[in-house]
This record gives structure tokens, sequence and C-alpha cells, in this order.
């Protein structure tokens, strides 16, 4: 049966699921780039540099299997309040093009907008242009970074204003 026929589950991150954010991000990032230390740091220690300061992870699941995930990382100086990072959004490959990615954008943009965050910022490549795609229909609109990016790879900068 083809993942876009399967019921897709959106949940927030539990314990055990750290190899599978690693895992899932690893996938796109080497697949079209290089591991930066940003991701490293992201990615081998999701509890310290995303979830103990204020952020979450939500994953998309079919029959059990992580096959997409997307943390909001709350912004540090010299954001503003209420200012998070959509980041580290993955689809496995296998599930890419059947909407999973749209069900998890989605459900993580309306998460953060009953939360109360003012602006979600997002960091991404010109290549990724399905992606890119994807976050102009939800509502993200192209800006000029405030501050300079901690990877190499993004040239492309957007934001969503929630409130």
């Amino acid at each position: 049966m083809a993942p876009a026929t399967k019921q897709v589950t959106i949940r927030e991150f539990e314990p055990g699921d750290e190899t599978a954010f690693r895992e899932l991000n690893e996938e796109w990032i080497t697949r079209y780039f290089r591991l930066e230390a940003k991701d490293r740091e992201s990615l081998y220690d999701a509890h310290s540099h995303i979830l103990t300061p204020g952020g979450r992870i939500f994953f998309a699941v079919i029959d059990g299997q992580r096959v997409g995930c997307c943390a909001l990382v709350p912004c540090l100086a010299p954001c503003g309040d209420g200012d998070f990072e959509v980041a580290k959004m993955a689809v496995t490959a296998k599930c890419q093009g059947s909407g999973i990615g749209r069900k998890l954008l989605t459900a993580v943009v309306e998460s953060a907008r009953h939360s109360g965050v003012r602006r979600l910022h997002l960091e991404t490549n010109h290549i990724l242009t399905p992606a890119i795609r994807l976050y102009e229909s939800l509502g993200f609109r192209h800006v000029t970074p405030s501050v300079p990016s901690p990877y190499a790879r993004a040239d492309v900068f957007m934001e969503m204003l929630l409130r």
C-alpha cells in the first residue's frame, strides 16, 4: 500500500525518538549537502539543543514507523520573544510526494499558533524547490536574513507571522 493511502498520525517527541530524529535528517542532509557543526549539535543532542530550551519535535508516523519530523526551536537573541525557527524538517525519501510533509508542517504551524508563537522563520537552500513551494503554499514569505546563518548551505530565508 502506498504511503499516501495509509493513516498518517502526527505526534510529539517521545523517549526513544532520538535515533529516528537523527536518521531522518541525516538522510536528506547527506543526500544534498554535508552535515555541519550546527546539524550535529541538534541531531546528536536534541534534548539539550531543542527540547530543554523550550522547543518541540513532531513526528509523522505510519504503522508505528516514524517517516517524517519537524522541530520548533525557540529563537535566541537577537530574535524577539515568541519567535521560533522551523527546523530539521524531514520526510523519508520513500514517502516524499505523498502529502506527509504538508500534513506535518500544517500541524507544526497550528501548534505554534495555539501556543502563542508570534513569528516562525526558517532557512533552506534554493535547490530544495519542493520544500520551498510547500513553505510558500502555507504562507511563509521570503525575507532578507537579519542575522548570519550558522549553516553554509542556507541561501533562502522565510518567515510567517502568526499574530
